[in-house]
């Protein structure tokens, strides 16, 4: 018989994501899906069937799909009043605004801050005429606030009446104040006091709170509605779930992830990808295409090949098959599951080469469907539009940890290829997969979600070494400027999602109103 550390050896088995029978079974034994029929979760949401090639090769070329995030729609709300002097009593407020001609200059002044910020946004954002208000019945009647996503209060003057209405609204509200910016406003004296804590000493207001109010700086403001942006393509998105949606270890992921992110989950059978790919391996014209465009790629200067090219070209064809079925299924994401064994018979490579690419043409593509991780990689997408990171961590140690696996992007920019080795999938030797070459002294950012989608980690690292260790292909060390304990004893969950560039304060941001729990270990 084998002893302890044997059968230990025998459980963990050849895979990226080394979770072997755990993540299909708990320590009962109840497999994953009898917990789920019992439990009365849908293992896949809506299924995609009934497709044939030839019919997403035409609906693609007809309409050829160009992955972008959906603009954040804001209405900025100017409130203020009129004072009139009465004699031998107090008859104005503070503030800047005294006069209808003060109101109207504020008024064009917020049009041309909210300009200049739409033209230098890195996100895309819309925002929607000014409204000045003097009474909370205003706010009622302004028939285009149902279409914003977020409001802006430009809390100048006016009763608290006009707060408690836009609230009312349920919709993601940022306070602006004036000190020295513009005239300056009333309610940069008693915004904490009134409306935040209304007369106590606590915060009693729901939805809102003190990271929601502004003052002066438009960069402040921006990076809030950078945040939101990201929250608005994340909720409800439409994900494909090739093979089904998983989690790494909790059979319940796919679950929360629609519970908390509202996502949209379809599922493509392995049967019908396999009858997709035979269909498109016939088509002469598909598989001319997919030969060109890797001749393309592997023309490139940054890439060297190190694998056969028939692993290269039936990756292209086997991206030109998903690109066809998100466009059919009106998404611009998609996740795959058993990427490490089932894909490969089918599609005569690995998908690791495949999902890269599709991140570097700006759609969204996972391995392993682990729905613990992905609406991270979705919130964060959404946030930076840029490619993501999804990797195994390691165990950190001298302030550096190692990040790994087989799927990384080239594009981390989102604009610059940055070079890599093609090479085979580590830990079945065989196929297509980027060994790429993720820039040195780039700033990142990680996020470490957690199994039950209650509490986030994150923390800002830099890239300090691209190794070529004997395990998951791309490969950072990331080194980090606080105690080691400090991530080892805050890492739930398993997979981490990372970007380049630091959006720690937007992911924050935007997790509050999941609602999810955030903690920046750098803070």
């Amino acid at each position: 018989m084998p002893n302890d550390h044997e059968h230990d050896l025998q459980t963990i088995h050849p895979r990226c994501c080394p979770c072997g029978r755990h993540s299909q079974e708990d320590s009962s034994g109840i497999g994953r899906r009898d917990f789920l029929k019992t439990s009365g979760f849908a293992l896949g949401g809506a299924a995609l069937t009934g497709m044939a090639w030839s019919t997403l090769a035409a609906a693609e070329a007809a309409v050829p799909m160009t992955p972008s995030r959906q603009p954040l729609v804001v209405k900025p709300v100017f409130m203020y009043e009129i004072p009139h002097r009465r004699e031998q009593t107090s008859w104005r407020s503070w503030g800047g605004i005294q006069t209808q001609a003060d109101a109207d200059r504020e008024t064009a002044n917020i049009r041309k801050e909210l300009d200049k910020l739409q033209a230098e946004a890195d996100f895309p954002v819309t925002f929607l005429p000014v409204l000045p208000v003097r009474n909370p019945k205003q706010i009622s009647t302004a028939g285009d606030l149902a279409t914003a996503d977020v409001v802006i209060v430009y809390g100048a003057g006016g009763p608290q009446g006009i707060f408690d209405a836009v609230a009312k609204l349920g919709k993601p509200t940022i306070i602006f104040l004036r000190h020295r910016s513009g005239p300056v406003s009333l309610w940069y004296e008693i915004i904490s006091p009134r409306y935040l804590h209304q007369h106590t000493d606590t915060l009693a207001v729901k939805g809102i709170d003190n990271g929601d109010i502004v003052v002066d700086a438009l960069d402040e403001l921006s990076w809030r509605l950078r945040s939101l942006c990201g929250l608005k393509n994340t909720l409800g998105a439409r994900i494909i779930a090739v093979g089904g949606p998983n989690g790494w270890s909790t059979p319940i992921a796919p679950q929360l992830a629609r519970d908390k992110f509202k996502l949209d989950i379809q599922t493509l059978s392995y049967p019908d990808l396999g009858e997709l790919i035979k269909q498109a391996r016939a088509d002469r014209a598909a598989v001319d295409s997919a030969q060109r465009r890797a001749a393309a790629y592997l023309g490139d200067a940054g890439v060297k090949l190190e694998t056969e090219k028939k692993y290269v070209e039936n990756a292209f064809l086997l991206e030109q098959v998903f690109r066809a079925v998100m466009a059919k299924a009106d998404a611009r994401m998609m996740t795959i599951n058993a990427c490490m064994d089932t894909i490969m018979p089918m599609a005569q490579t690995t998908a690791c080469l495949t999902l890269s690419l599709l991140n570097d043409a700006g759609f969204l593509a996972f391995c392993e469907s682990d729905f613990v991780v992905i609406p991270s990689g979705i919130l964060l997408a959404g946030i930076s539009g840029r490619p993501q990171f999804l990797n195994d961590p390691t165990y950190p140690h001298q302030g550096i940890i190692t990040l790994a696996h087989c799927t990384g992007p080239r594009r981390m920019d989102g604009k610059t290829l940055d070079p890599a080795r093609i090479v085979t999938h580590f830990e079945s030797d065989y196929g297509a997969a980027p060994k790429v070459e993720m820039r040195k002294g780039q700033k990142v950012t990680n996020i470490i979600p957690d199994f039950k989608a209650e509490h986030w980690t994150g923390f800002v690292g830099e890239i300090v070494d691209t190794p070529f260790l004997p395990i998951c292909r791309s490969q950072i060390d990331v080194a980090y400027k606080f105690p080691d304990a400090r991530i080892a004893e805050n890492m739930p969950g398993f997979h981490w999602m990372t970007c380049y560039g630091d959006y720690l304060r937007e992911v924050g941001y935007a997790l509050k109103r999941v609602p999810v729990a955030w903690l920046d270990l750098g803070s």
